[in-house]
């Protein structure tokens, strides 16, 4: 998807009266994205799905998103990269109609609105690329980000006991919470009908 089609880059206005540029993520970003994860706060990185701080990660997410296994947004503002999108599909056939969404955000961004912005532009793009449902992963031990996504109409789907290790090799419990991309739409500061 080209940023022509898309619509983007586009400035963002957030509720605090801020605002950010978004754009399509490229290859262009790979240092970008390195250097916001390395600057997040270990806590953060302890539930990364994959390590955001190696560069060998950030090639194979930059040739997915070549591939069109994935589509991502990024943040910007004027002092650099502040948080991202992506929409990741698997090349299972029989899972090509679910994408999984991560969103993270600067610490100096959080409860801005600035992820609440990036889902709603995401969705967009996941409904472009005919995606149905969406899922998001986090653990038990992130009520903050399962209450995020609870406010953009995401359910539960799943637990499961001790199912992924964390950074420091802590097994944690996985929460698979689930969203009709087909019911959503862009009324970010409008609350959402499920």
């Amino acid at each position: 998807m080209s940023e022509s089609d898309s619509g983007y880059p586009r400035e963002t206005k957030l509720p605090d009266g801020g605002s950010v540029q978004v754009r399509l993520m490229s290859g262009e970003d790979r240092d970008a994205i390195l250097k916001f994860a390395r600057s997040l706060p270990e806590e953060d990185l302890l539930f990364l799905r994959v390590d955001l701080t190696e560069p060998g990660v950030i090639d194979d997410w930059v040739r997915n998103l070549e591939s069109g296994s994935s589509v991502s947004l990024v943040a910007y503002d004027d002092e650099g990269l502040v948080g991202y999108a992506t929409v990741h599909r698997s090349p299972a056939r029989w899972t090509r109609r679910v994408g999984e969404i991560r969103v993270n955000v600067s610490p100096a961004y959080r409860a801005r609105g600035l992820g609440r912005r990036l889902i709603s532009q995401i969705f967009d793009l996941a409904r472009a690329q005919g995606l149905k449902k969406l899922m998001a992963n986090m653990t038990t031990d992130q009520p903050g980000a399962q209450a995020a996504f609870r406010k953009l109409g995401f359910v539960p789907e799943a637990l499961l006991a001790d199912y992924v290790e964390d950074r420091n090799g802590l097994s944690r419990d996985l929460v698979i919470m689930s969203y009709d991309v087909d019911g959503h739409s862009d009324q970010a500061g409008e609350p959402l009908r499920v």
